[in-house]
């Protein structure tokens, strides 16, 4: 039996793929939870559709990830925290403190999962972090530890 797959399933194949299963597999258990439709003919003509809009879904999510990463690289986000003398931060800076910095300069929301520290940023200064942005799509940020007043 030949099904559209309607979502990605580990083993089996990727959304949109037109693949052949038995014959119970494909009518007792994909098709039943959704999980995949008929090979007919409308349903094939349906699911060319629904990649094409997919690509063309990606390619501009890629280009907006691009445009989004030129701007966070052009800039330098200053987030203040209370420290002693010597420069050293009373904790550290966080991943929600990132992205309040960038939602406040800039106005975007980035989720806090995307962004990479490789230390602990325990002083102050100037410290780079990573922001993934979509696959393939990485901005490098300064980001400027001051002391609070």
């Amino acid at each position: 039996m030949k099904v559209i797959l309607t979502e990605d399933m580990r083993g089996t194949g990727k959304r949109g793929e037109t693949i052949d299963v038995k014959d119970g597999f494909g009518r007792n258990f994909l098709i039943p939870r959704g999980l995949a439709l008929a090979a007919t003919e409308g349903n094939i003509k349906r699911a060319e559709n629904i990649i094409k809009d997919l690509v063309a879904k990606k390619d501009r999510d890629l280009k907006t990830a691009a445009d989004i990463k030129v701007k966070l690289e052009e800039i330098t986000l200053t987030i203040k925290k209370k420290a002693g003398v010597d420069g050293k931060l009373f904790g550290s800076v966080t991943h929600k403190d990132v992205t309040d910095a960038v939602k406040m300069l800039l106005g975007l929301e980035i989720d806090k999962r995307n962004i990479k520290i490789d230390e602990p940023i325990k002083t102050t200064g100037v410290h780079e972090i990573e922001i993934h942005l979509e696959q393939g799509v990485a901005a490098r940020v300064k980001v400027e530890v001051e002391k609070e007043d």
